[in-house]
């Protein structure tokens, strides 16, 4: 039985919420580690810095912030190297790809939102298939701001032609929610996803929260 949609529109965090992208993401900075003769970390401690990008997995690698001289360098190397190996082993969270189906089938638009650059988002999502099949796909420097400011999920919902009031925006992380919530969409914490911010998802302030993306069937379908 398919059920009936809940929202007019449906729109995903790319990176720790569509798609599970931190095995590469990781790669590139235990390679920028090697490359400056430092020991490699382990997968576990780097994984849920990959929402933040490279900002966060630097800050995490070399225990750096953005305003030590040596950021801008890093992190252009770290960026060159990852978009060397974007899809390795980056893929779709289990269950993702029948849900996108499904939002296709009830002809409910769907689209990215993420705070990765083009440069990146469009080469990753047309490999992996969906940028035709997205309504919309909106990177970090699409709009003159990127998340949590709301107008990248604004803009999302304007090319996609819904009212953000009748749209839902799941993410992983903090910025997602606030976001979303601005955009005055209703907002889900994905919380299979990377949620490396120190702020606890309980007090993100998502009106939902799921642990498998199974769980957005109930979400955004009724029986």
């Amino acid at each position: 039985m398919m059920g009936t949609p809940v929202f007019e529109g449906v729109f995903f965090d790319l990176d720790g919420t569509l798609a599970d992208t931190a095995p590469d993401l990781v790669a590139a900075a235990n390679r920028l580690l090697i490359a400056n003769q430092r020991a490699p970390m382990a997968y576990e401690i780097l994984r849920p810095m990959a929402s933040a990008g490279a900002r966060g997995l630097i800050q995490k690698s070399f225990g750096i912030y953005p305003d030590h001289p040596e950021f801008l360098a890093l992190r252009d190397r770290f960026l060159n190297f990852y978009e060397e190996a974007l899809l390795v082993h980056s893929k779709l969270y289990d269950g993702m790809e029948a849900l996108l189906q499904k939002l296709e089938e009830c002809k409910i638009p769907w689209g990215i939102v993420t705070n990765k650059q083009k440069r990146f988002t469009q080469p990753l999502t047309e490999q992996m298939g969906l940028l035709k099949r997205a309504h919309c796909v909106v990177s970090g420097d699409t709009t003159p701001h990127s998340k949590p400011h709301p107008e990248p999920i604004l803009h999302a919902a304007h090319l996609a032609k819904v009212d953000p009031s009748r749209a839902i925006y799941i993410g992983d992380d903090i910025r997602d929610i606030v976001s979303g919530k601005a955009a005055g969409m209703q907002t889900v914490a994905a919380l299979y996803g990377y949620c490396g911010c120190e702020e606890p998802p309980h007090t993100w302030g998502a009106d939902y929260m799921i642990h498998h993306p199974h769980d957005l069937n109930q979400i955004l379908f009724t029986n």
